[in-house]
């Protein structure tokens, strides 16, 4: 078993440096934050757009695991440095908090692409409740990790 997991990670590692571009086309993964009440967890997929912009949906669980959550946005990409990013973007979703609600959310965040298709990525999204769910400001810093592709 120890084998097959090395020879897994071996692979993907070889698939990252075959690959040369600011953003990949795909990447999913898990996004670890807290907002509001309590602490949650999203699964989050970002597809890649054109000029250096992309599309990300979260779809997850907050206030200790009890309501679920979904997120849009769309995201605008700028380099710092080499595989190193920031980004900006604004979008918004619907919550299960105290019966369906919708919400606007911004976010803006940094990244680091390693040399294999794994992204590290810390980011900042304040969310405002539009009808039903969410009352005010709530703001929700995270910490993700995703397998680009």
């Amino acid at each position: 078993m120890k084998k097959l997991c090395t020879l897994v990670f071996v692979l993907l590692g070889l698939m990252g440096f075959s690959q040369e571009q600011d953003i990949f086309d795909n990447a999913i993964g898990l996004r670890f934050g807290g907002a509001g009440e309590g602490a949650g967890g999203e699964i989050s997929y970002q597809k890649s757009l054109e000029n250096n912009n992309r599309l990300e949906i979260d779809l997850g669980l907050t206030n200790k695991f009890i309501n679920f959550k979904a997120t849009g946005l769309y995201q605008w990409v700028w380099t710092l440095e080499e595989r190193f990013n920031w980004y900006a973007g604004a979008g918004g979703g619907l919550v299960s908090a105290g019966g369906t609600g919708i919400y606007a959310a911004g976010v803006i965040g940094i990244e680091y692409n390693f040399k294999v298709p794994i992204l590290l990525s810390i980011d900042y999204r304040p969310e405002i409740g539009v009808a039903g769910g969410l009352n005010g400001l709530e703001s929700d810093i995270a910490l993700s990790v995703k397998y680009q592709f």
